[in-house]
């Protein structure tokens, strides 16, 4: 693959080419955009935006590199495996605020977003998919309370023998026009502040080796968190931490991402059933109903735990596997307390029917809790 898109560049007798024009001339021989894209990282990086198929760097080098050309000379980049379209995920479903995603990604402008809203909502799939439909490159960087500057920006590695300089996801998004997701920002700890530069939308300098870094075009940060940089009062991400507000103050918006709607949540479901091959409409509403009474009982503080989208999405799964509805529920639900998980599949029993024998006991091996509460709360 990456010998063909540089054949096909050597063919046209150019020397040097935009990234526009080797995407046109490897979509017009017919070859795909993540074969081109693979291509493309092989090819040798003139300036910003400019390739060359030759893989010695070219006579002209810019006076920066010039005067230090000693630390620049062990410069090297992370192979860009890490930037790449997403492929489109036919099972998706758009709701929400997809679509101000997608005309943000679309736009090409250079807009931080800050998502944020609770585990299992669909936040990171929806920035993902905005991606894939819109055909952007993109760039997800996980974070970790130990995440830092060297894990963001680059640092140095042992490669080969040689002690060289390697550029991290954040620059290789910048350089290549990216989409940066950076999930779980709220895990972050203070040394995430040295993205306060690349907020700004502005050229950066790489302190290691002298190198000043200015964004490509249709370069773009969407963060997305639990919390919305406050910590996590309530304990349910206890790894939350408060971002100081200087940061959060470089995020042109917020969007708070809510749960879908009963119907779109429907929807959601059934496409994960089609996905694995099966179709059980009843139960598919059922579900529905189920995690819709638990959500509405935990925003009210009846219970301490609730049913994402996420979970019924993994029941889906668990059910195409053991085509049976109160196993997939049970062993998705296992990770809960002993009295939730009991509170939950008996209410799943009173929505449900079938799961019960002539005497209205639970169908199959459902152990109880020595404690358990007689009187769950729904």
């Amino acid at each position: 693959m990456e010998q063909n898109i540089k054949t096909i560049l050597e063919d046209t007798g150019k020397a040097e080419f935009t990234r526009k024009e080797i995407m046109d001339l490897g979509r017009e021989a017919g070859l795909e955009d993540k074969a081109i894209y693979k291509g493309l990282n092989a090819l040798h990086r003139v300036k910003r935006g400019v390739y060359s198929t030759n893989s010695q760097p070219s006579i002209a080098k810019p006076a920066l590199q010039i005067q230090n050309r000693v630390a620049l000379h062990s410069v090297s980049s992370v192979k860009s495996s890490e930037v790449y379209v997403p492929d489109v995920d036919p099972s998706y479903i758009k709701w929400g605020e997809y679509s101000t995603i997608t005309k943000v990604v679309k736009s090409r402008m250079y807009f931080p977003i800050y998502v944020s809203g609770l585990s299992g909502n669909g936040k990171t799939m929806m920035i993902e998919q905005a991606c894939a439909f819109a055909k952007r490159e993109y760039v997800r960087l996980q974070i970790s309370p130990e995440t830092d500057e060297d894990d963001l920006i680059g640092g140095f590695r042992l490669v080969n023998g040689e002690t060289v300089f390697q550029k991290g996801p954040v620059i290789k998004a910048m350089e290549e026009g990216a989409i940066l997701l950076i999930d779980e920002i709220d895990r972050a700890s203070n040394k995430v502040m040295c993205l306060q530069g690349v907020l700004e939308g502005k050229p950066i300098l790489i302190k290691k080796t002298g190198e000043i870094i200015s964004p490509a075009d249709g370069f773009n940060v969407i963060a997305t968190a639990n919390t919305k940089g406050r910590g996590s009062d309530d304990g349910r991400y206890s790894a939350a931490s408060i971002i100081d507000d200087a940061f959060l103050e470089r995020f042109c918006c917020e969007i708070d991402q809510k749960f879908p709607s009963p119907n779109v949540e429907r929807k959601i479901v059934e496409s994960h059933m089609n996905k694995y091959g099966v179709e059980d409409d009843e139960f598919v509403e059922k579900l529905i109903g189920w995690s819709n009474v638990i959500r509405k009982t935990f925003y009210s503080d009846g219970v301490e735990e609730l049913i994402s989208t996420r979970r019924l999405c993994h029941i889906a799964k668990a059910f195409s596997l053991f085509k049976d509805r109160l196993k997939a529920i049970t062993m998705c639900v296992n990770r809960f307390d002993d009295e939730t998980r009991m509170a939950f599949l008996d209410l799943y029993t009173k929505i449900d029917e079938s799961q019960l024998d002539e005497n209205g006991e639970i169908i199959g091996d459902t152990p109880e809790p020595a404690n358990l509460n007689a009187n769950p709360p729904f």
